[in-house]
């Protein structure tokens, strides 16, 4: 468990710590704005249609007037037709002229009566009432001339009859024959036909007149044309504005159930990571059974009794290990982490970070957020005040019959209307929820104990191989007696497998510094543990103590301890034959570090 297969197990409790702490809180505030914004257009479009209806109050008042008053207006309209009926009669009446006046003064002479017929239905208004009235006119001029002739024979019978002598009596009755004196009649008919008292307009008057009456006994009646067009809405739905706030709410309650199940399949998943624990556990005893050199570089009890074994018998003896020799094995009793373990818990370490990034760039994200919609629920309180009133009166007075048709139709106007309408948009401002304390600990602890895993990984290594040793002693001390001729055959040849290593820093010391460097060990004290030559086979800083080659053109730095483990003698001015030399390598057979 405190291997990699447990910073797995706890890797998983991590993510879904985070995904349960700031992420579902991130969630939940930005569905609160997504809900609140739904809220808000809702609330515009619920404020825009009071503001219509309010504004159209008046003119659906009137509208509803009129319907109310139908029956009125269909009386008075009745009584404006019955009126017009005697002027329509006496418009289209024939009464005072005979059809043969009619005929003579429109036929032509060799035309025909029914042409003439025809021609008078193509005629207009005026025309026809002019033509009317001038047969009118010659009709009663020539009523007037037949009355003068018969008169004018009535006397003459009556002369004759009161005068009985004959010859006498024609003589005398004489003047009654003059009847051509009543074609003088005439003469009116010319002055009636040039100065006829009709108006110049009265025909077109009588059409529009006799077009309105027709169309007042119609019913009032309008057509509406809809068209509707669908857009797309807030959601990509093609939904109206009235389920705005329902989609959405829908909408936030499938998010909360996507995150549900996805926190529902991670679960599931981590209770399968015991799995690789079995896997890690069993793979490691065959590596250890298998092969001699897996794990093998841990300095046991068992090894100090057999270099305190040699010791006694005068042979050689490996403790104290040169520092060299000391990176590359772990001493278990030690409560430091050494120098062959760092490498692997900086690396852990280093895979940990994108975890711990995500942790801190979450939770700082989710303050953020909740800082914003805090701010915005505590400073964007709108308040709505819509306020109508008018009064509108129109006073028609008289009692003529078309006072009182405007009586029914435009003094439906006369309406008078007062209305507050009072909203604000609190139920729409968004309600982010903060993070607790105990949430952001909830939420870090995983990550801190997979932390803490990393760099207890180095004893829980070490505790791993002494595990494994207590089940298996006869195959730990095969191994224990193999690390300890494998570091002897190193030792002997440590000069050899080092010289080119030592040789290499040699050269680079020998190299001139910079000039800036230079000023920098002189001026600034506290610089100089990093500026000074170090040990060319430990790389330790330079002391007092050091010991400097004297051979000219060499100046390797040496540290007592390695000057020592050197045998005094100088690998880098020294000819190769001169140093030990030992067919052993260690460049493919070292122990490695088991992870």
């Amino acid at each position: 468990m405190l291997g990699k297969e447990g910073r797995l197990f706890v890797l998983g409790y991590a993510l879904a710590a985070i995904y349960e702490g700031p992420v579902a809180n991130l969630r939940h505030n930005l569905n609160e704005v997504i809900a609140s914004l739904g809220c808000t257009v809702e609330l515009q479009i619920n404020s825009t249609r009071t503001a219509w209806r309010v504004s159209t109050a008046p003119l659906r008042a009137v509208l509803k007037d009129l319907l109310s008053s139908k029956e009125s207006l269909k009386a008075e309209t009745q009584n404006i037709t019955n009126s017009f009926e005697e002027l329509d009669a006496q418009v289209n009446s024939e009464s005072g002229f005979s059809p043969k006046d009619a005929e003579g003064s429109e036929t032509a002479p060799g035309e025909e009566a029914p042409a003439a017929s025809a021609f008078r239905h193509h005629l207009s208004t005026q025309k026809m009432y002019e033509l009317k009235t001038k047969l009118r006119c010659s009709h009663v001029v020539n009523g007037a001339m037949f009355s003068c002739r018969r008169w004018f024979d009535q006397k003459h019978g009556v002369c004759m009859q009161r005068i009985w002598v004959p010859l006498l009596n024609h003589l005398l009755c004489l003047p009654m024959k003059f009847k051509f004196f009543c074609s003088i009649a005439k003469v009116m008919e010319v002055w009636c036909r040039s100065r006829i008292p009709v108006e110049g307009n009265f025909g077109q008057t009588y059409d529009s007149l006799n077009q309105s009456i027709h169309g007042l006994e119609g019913e009032f009646s309008a057509t509406i044309n809809l068209k509707e067009e669908r857009r797309a809405g807030v959601l990509g739905l093609n939904t109206s504005w009235k389920h705005v706030s329902t989609e959405v709410r829908d909408y936030v309650r499938r998010q909360e159930a996507q995150l549900e199940r996805t926190l529902g399949l991670l679960h599931a998943l981590l209770s399968c990571t015991f799995l690789l624990v079995l896997h890690a556990c069993f793979s490691y005893m065959d590596s250890y059974n298998g092969d001699i050199r897996f794990d093998n570089i841990y300095i046991s009890t068992y090894f100090c009794q057999i270099d305190e074994r040699r010791k006694k018998l005068g042979k050689q003896t490996l403790l104290p290990l040169r520092k060299a020799e000391k990176k590359t094995v772990i001493f278990p009793w030690d409560p430091t982490i050494q120098a062959a373990e760092m490498r692997n818990v900086l690396r852990e370490l280093v895979e940990t970070l994108p975890v711990l990034l995500l942790l801190l760039l979450l939770c700082g994200l989710d303050w953020a957020l909740y800082s914003i919609f805090d701010t915005i629920r505590h400073h964007s309180f709108v308040q709505y005040s819509f306020r109508s009133s008018h009064k509108l009166e129109v006073k028609v007075g008289g009692d003529s019959m078309l006072a009182r048709l405007l009586r029914n139709t435009i003094g439906a106007l006369n309406t008078s209307s007062e209305m507050v309408v009072d909203s604000n948009n609190m139920p729409c401002l968004p309600q982010p929820v903060p993070l607790s304390t105990r949430a952001y600990l909830k939420a870090a602890l995983p990550s801190g104990l997979l932390t803490c895993l990393c760099l207890l990984q180095a004893f829980g290594y070490r505790l791993r191989r002494v595990i494994a040793a207590f089940y298996f002693p006869k195959r730990e001390k095969k191994r224990i007696l193999f690390l300890y001729n494998d570091l002897l055959r190193k030792r002997a040849a440590f000069t050899q497998l080092r010289r080119a290593t030592i040789v290499r820093r040699a050269r680079q010391q020998r190299a001139p510094r910079r000039h800036l460097v230079d000023i920098l060990h002189r001026r600034c004290p506290l610089l100089r543990p990093w500026l000074r030559r170090r040990c060319v086979v430990c790389q330790a800083p330079e002391t007092p103590e050091s010991y400097l080659c004297p051979t000219p053109n060499c100046e390797a730095v040496y540290c007592h301890s390695c000057w020592n483990d050197m045998r005094q003698r100088c690998p880098v001015c020294t000819p190769r034959e001169e140093l030990s030399s030992s067919a052993y390598s260690d460049s493919n057979d070292d122990a490695t570090y088991a992870e």
